[in-house]
C-alpha cells in the first residue's frame, strides 16, 4: 500500500517539485497551500507524512507543528520540517516543537528523498 504524504507549502514552485518527486516514486501526495487549512486537511488525508514549511503566511509551521503534536488525532503522524529561513537555534526550536527531521532549502532531491524514506522507512 503506497505511502501517504501531505506537504504543507504556500510557494506553488517547491509544492509542485516535491509533490511530482514524490508522486514519480509511488507515494500519494496532497499539498496544502494555506496553512491555516493543514490541521483540517491532515484530519480527512490521514497521512503516513506531513512535509511542513516553516515560513507560510498567516500562521507559521512551527506552530502547526505544536498544534499538531497537541491533537491526539494528529500526533502519531511524523514531520519533516523544510525551511528556506534557517537561523542559529531554528533547527533545534523545530525539533523541540515536535518534529522528526529538519531540512533547509534549496534541498537536493536525494537529500529531500533520503530524509522522507528515513521517516517513512
Amino acid at each position: 500500500m503506497p505511502k501517504k504524504v501531505m506537504i504543507v507549502e504556500d510557494n506553488e514552485l517547491n509544492l509542485k517539485l516535491f509533490t511530482d518527486l514524490l508522486a514519480a516514486h509511488k507515494y500519494i501526495v496532497e499539498g496544502v497551500k494555506d496553512g491555516r487549512l493543514a490541521m483540517e486537511q491532515a484530519k480527512m488525508f490521514t497521512p503516513d507524512l506531513v512535509i511542513m514549511d516553516i515560513q507560510l503566511p498567516h500562521i507559521s509551521g512551527l506552530d502547526l507543528i505544536e498544534a499538531m503534536q497537541k491533537d491526539a488525532s494528529l500526533s502519531a503522524i511524523p514531520i519533516l520540517a523544510v525551511t528556506a529561513y534557517a537561523g542559529k537555534g531554528d533547527e533545534d526550536r523545530i525539533m523541540a516543537a515536535g518534529a522528526r527531521g529538519y531540512l533547509s532549502k534549496p534541498v537536493s532531491v536525494m537529500k529531500f528523498l533520503e530524509a522522507v524514506r528515513g521517516i517513512l522507512g
